[in-house]
């Protein structure tokens, strides 16, 4: 699908089934402007549940990553955005941290993110799966569709055309 999330927002800001994420996300991923269902973990500074995610077939939905805004450790690295990439993610938003940004910017999948940080989080196999997670002002469900591009990120409870 060919969109942009300011014609997005002109076509239904307001509207009680479309939600604007507050800026602050930075784009690492190859790919600017990616689309999705929404799949969501909650990992706090554990990335357990992310590998477990990317490791199942994406079919196209993006990944929603609530890790609480951390900045102390990197939810998503190079090996996770390759792993997403082969298994058919469109992207991956983090409420965190990556590292590893070069080679992730290499990849054929969208990832944006609040920054870098050269530690890996711990592997406890704490959080959740597919649950609503909360942050920039949004409710993320899972099966909910994401849009998102240079100017921002937008959520929707049905596919936009």
């Amino acid at each position: 699908m060919d969109f942009k999330t300011a014609d997005l927002c002109d076509a239904n800001a307001g509207s009680a089934h479309f939600q604007i994420a507050e800026p602050g996300f930075l784009h690492y991923g190859g790919r600017t402007t990616f689309s999705g269902a929404i799949s969501t973990v909650l990992a706090p500074e554990d990335n357990s549940l992310v590998r477990k995610a990317l490791e199942e077939p994406g079919n196209g939905r993006v990944l929603v990553v609530d890790g609480g805004g951390s900045r102390k450790c990197a939810l998503v690295g190079d090996q996770l955005a390759l792993l997403a990439q082969k298994n058919g993610w469109a992207g991956v938003v983090v409420n965190g941290c990556i590292r590893d940004s070069e080679e992730v910017g290499r990849t054929a999948i969208g990832v944006q993110a609040l920054g870098t940080h050269p530690l890996r989080s711990s592997k406890r196999g704490a959080g959740q799966h597919d649950v609503e997670v909360r942050f920039a002002g949004v409710t993320f469900r899972p099966g909910h569709f994401l849009y998102a591009d240079a100017d921002g990120i937008v959520t929707s409870e049905t596919a936009l055309t």
